[in-house]
Formats: C-alpha cells, structure tokens, sequence
C-alpha cells in the first residue's frame, strides 16, 4: 500500500499487475471501494484516490467539470493505460476519459450510471425532495437521513451493523457541503450534454441494480445498448450502491470480465 499526494491528491497503490483505477461516485472518497480494494489488489494494480474536494484531497476554490475531474483521473494513472472501474459520477469521468484519452483504457466498468443526455431518467420526485429536505443537516445526520436512499428498500434495516459501519467509514473524512455541490454541478453538465459513447471501442461491463432510485436502471440499459463492446449484468433488488449492498457479487462479476 502507497498513500501519496501525487497531484495534490491522496493516493492510495495496492497490489501487482496490470493498473485498474477506481473512480466512486458524487461526494464519495475511497470509503466507497472498502470492498473492493482488497480483493482487487489480489490481480491487478489496484488505483484509487480521494476524489477532488473529498477525503484527504484538497478543496478547490475554483469552478470544475466533468472534464477537470477526468484530467484528476488522467494526472493519478501518469500515463498508465488502465482498467477503469466507475461508480455512478465516477462512471461519467470514466466514459469521458475513454473518449478524450483512449490511450489509457483497457477496459471501462461502469456501475450504477449512464451516458445522461435529454434520454436521461432522473431520480423520483419523492427521493429528490429527501435530499433537499436533508439540507442543512449535519454530515452525520444529512448520511443517516439520505444514505439508505443508496440501497434497496430495507436493506439498511436488515444489515443495521454493515451499515454502521458504513457511516463510520463515511465520517472518517467528511465532504464538505461546497464539494456536494461542485459535484452536483459537474453531473448537471453531462445530464445536459451527454456523452457520446457510440465512440468508445473499449470493451465495457455495465452494471445496474434495478431497485436504484439515484441513478433509475433504465439509464444502465441504454447505455449498455448505446456503447459498441458492452456486456450488461442487471441485479435484481440491488439498489445504487451496489458495489457496498452486494460486494461479493460486483466483486466476482468485475473480475470474470476482466479475465476474458
């Protein structure tokens, strides 16, 4: 294990073999790969940092985009071409790297995320209206309120020590309400836009839960069926953070992908 500041971000290098980079979702520092770090590590060299304005990575005072964080993402790999696992807004970094830095992607993982655009589903209004509820709350009490959200129903209720756990891992190194919204601003950006994914060749797995009420699953089946390489895997009653819900699962599904 390495844990470095190359870039100005925390850095954390596990493993051997060929590079795989993590990239997590909005708001989310390496707290979010708990599971899959260690089991990574055991094939490939493992690469995940603090996302820009999370964890132990500084808080910009500047605007940023999709685009600067793909930059972040291109910055930690120096060159290496990688496998690129995303999660959710990680998935949007993912997509744009493989079209502006085809170089370095071996293959994309793209979890819980789509290609936005104006065919993007949104979440529900009723789960909308729980986040801006949950403004203004203190970290610990904003994660409680909205973090059983990123599940499927009742999942908090029937796993109370993981997601304990979970909430710890989470407040270790809080995210600051001003990197939320930079980040929130940065998706807004590719819902608008989009991203053309009928130009990337890389070999891509695309995962959903179909109970994701953050990113609804209908937004993973058109991007399997708009990417020209991709394989789809959809899991019944998993919800939005998957890769937590049903580690073992994503886990083995990622590494039978890449061992093709």
């Amino acid at each position: 294990m390495r844990g470095s500041s190359r870039q100005r971000f925390y850095v954390e290098e596990h493993g051997q073999g060929e590079p795989l980079l993590l990239l997590e979702g909005l708001g989310q520092s390496l707290w979010a790969w708990r599971e899959q770090i260690p089991v990574f590590a055991d094939h490939f060299r493992t690469i995940a940092f603090d996302t820009r304005g999370t964890g132990r990575s500084p808080v910009p005072d500047v605007p940023y985009g999709i685009d600067e964080l793909t930059q972040d993402a291109a910055d930690v790999l120096g060159g290496r071409k990688a496998h690129i696992v995303g999660l959710s807004m990680g998935g949007y970094v993912a997509l744009t790297l493989a079209l502006a830095r085809p170089e370095l992607v071996r293959s994309l993982v793209l979890v819980g995320t789509g290609a936005g655009g104006p065919d993007r589903v949104p979440r529900p209004q009723d789960v909308r209206e729980a986040y801006a509820a949950a403004i203004g709350l203190p970290f610990d009490e904003y994660g409680r309120r909205t973090m059983p959200l990123t599940f499927s129903p009742g999942w908090t209720e029937r796993n109370p020590e993981r997601f304990e756990e979970i909430l710890v891992a989470r407040g270790e190194h809080p995210t600051p309400d001003v990197t939320l919204d930079a980040h929130l601003r940065a998706c807004y950006g590719i819902y608008a836009r989009g991203c053309e994914v009928e130009r990337i060749d890389a070999p891509a797995l695309v995962v959903h839960g179909d109970a994701d009420v953050i990113v609804p699953v209908e937004n993973g089946r058109a991007l399997a069926a708009r990417l020209p390489n991709a394989r789809y895997v959809e899991l019944p009653g998993r919800g939005h953070n998957v890769q937590l819900e049903d580690p073992a699962t994503v886990n083995e599904l990622v590494l039978e992908f890449l061992a093709e």
